[in-house]
Formats: structure tokens, C-alpha cells, sequence
């Protein structure tokens, strides 16, 4: 919760004073053993600490999130297999996970979701980064469109979607194999563009590299690139431009 419900809170009786005292104590940041949690971080970047859910083990995510529910905070774990989470959801069966994405979150928050951010991709296969995105960016509180398989293989597929396309305040594009979409989406919208390489491709796309290289070289101006199959820095990007926009940041 933020500082204002928090003083609320406190002003109607639904936190006691101890149990506030409690909750100042950790208000710059919780020290764990394992772990510092930042729970400023929504005051100062507008959104919260994401949970990274890989390498780490399972009993310390297992706090973390408790920590987050205690609080009352939304949390957001990325990169969660779904190995991991099903010995996560045994202690914490309140976790929404989507195995597609390899996402989890709890939200105590019930904000509207506003603007609009396009979610475009060359290929099915490049669908579990775009739902990484797509969590994301709902979780953050922005309304998302999704327009999945309008790659350069059949170009008319993404011209019937340019208008609805067009409508954006900010436009993910997602490919794999030579990464050509997002060029193609530049040449053709006034539009901040986040291009997000994928690892999907034979031999010679390298992982996602081939991908990578061709978005960065792009002679269409206006895209940024984030890391190969990083749906989340991609959607948290877009988030901020399209709060920019509707004016909440």
C-alpha cells in the first residue's frame, strides 16, 4: 500500500499501532538474510520490486512473497517454471501462475487498467515472451491490445491490423529467426517502439543474436531493443510511456 492508504489505514482502525510500528520498521527496505526487499521502490519509480524467480531457491521466494502479502503489496515473479511453482502454490495457493509465461503474481491493488499498449509478434513460437509481456504490463496497470503472428512472412496480416495498431501509446514487437517486425512496424507508425529479440530460430538466428543485431541496426528510427527474450524490461518500458501519456506519472 502506499503512504496515503497507509495513513488511512491507521486514521480508521483497520491497522493497529503495533501492527503499524511493525510496518514502518521495514518501510525503507526489509533485511533478510538472503535478501534486502525494496518497498520504496513504488513511491520512487511508480511501480514495485518484481520477484526474478530463476537460480533462486524455493524456500526464499516462498518468504519473499509472504513478505509482499504481509504488507499487502502487489508482487510480480517472473521466470518461474513451472516445476517451481508447483511446490510454491502448496504454500501459497493464492499465487495466479500462468505456465505459458512462466509468470506468478497476488494483487491486493484494484486499479483500473488504462492506455493502451500494442503487443505484436512475428510468430506463435515467440507467444511465451509476448505473455510475459502482456502479464506484465496488466499487472502495472495497463490496458493491453494483442496482435500475435503478423510477421514479415505474410506482411498483409500486420497491415489488417495498422489500424487498430496505430492506436497505441506504446508498441512491443517481439520476433525471432532475422527480426525484421519491428522495422517494418517503425516505417509505418508514429508510435514508440520496444523491440524485443527472441531466442526462436534455426542455427544461424544464434539464440536470438541474429534477431538482436538486426533490431539495433534498424534504419527505421523511433525503436528501442531490450535483451533477447526480455518480455518484462520490454513491457516495464512500455508501462512508463503509456503512463506518460495518460498523464499518471
Amino acid at each position: 500500500m502506499d503512504e496515503k492508504n497507509f495513513l488511512e489505514n491507521i486514521k480508521n482502525g483497520e491497522i493497529s499501532i503495533n501492527d503499524g510500528i511493525k510496518y514502518l520498521k521495514d518501510f525503507n527496505y526489509k533485511e533478510m538474510n538472503f535478501a534486502k526487499l525494496d518497498f520504496q521502490r513504488k513511491s520512487r519509480r511508480h511501480f514495485g520490486e518484481v520477484i526474478f524467480g530463476e537460480n533462486k531457491k524455493i524456500e526464499h521466494i516462498i518468504e519473499i512473497i509472504n513478505s509482499f502479502i504481509e504488507r499487502k503489496e502487489d508482487v510480480l515473479i517472473t521466470r518461474l517454471s513451472k516445476k517451481r511453482a508447483k511446490k510454491i502454490l502448496k504454500s501459497i495457493p493464492s499465487l495466479n501462475y500462468d505456465p505459458l509465461s512462466q509468470t506468478g503474481f497476488i494483487k491486493f491493488s484494484k486499479n483500473e487498467q488504462i492506455g493502451n499498449v500494442a503487443i505484436c509478434t512475428g510468430g506463435t513460437a515467440d507467444m511465451k515472451i509476448a505473455e510475459e509481456a502482456r502479464i506484465t504490463a496488466e499487472f502495472f496497470g495497463c490496458k493491453t491490445n494483442k496482435f500475435y503472428d503478423v510477421g514479415v512472412s505474410g506482411i498483409h496480416r500486420v497491415f489488417s491490423k495498422m489500424d487498430e495498431i496505430k492506436k497505441a501509446n506504446a508498441i512491443i514487437a517481439i520476433a525471432g529467426m532475422e527480426g525484421a517486425l519491428p522495422t517494418v512496424l517503425a516505417g509505418l507508425v508514429d508510435r514508440p517502439i520496444i523491440a524485443v529479440p527472441t531466442s526462436v530460430g534455426y542455427g544461424a538466428s544464434l539464440k536470438g543474436i541474429s534477431a538482436l543485431l538486426t533490431m539495433i541496426n534498424s534504419c527505421a528510427e523511433g525503436i528501442s531493443v531490450v535483451n533477447i527474450d526480455n518480455g518484462y524490461g520490454a513491457a516495464y518500458n512500455a508501462a512508463q510511456i503509456n503512463f506518460l501519456v495518460e498523464g499518471k506519472l
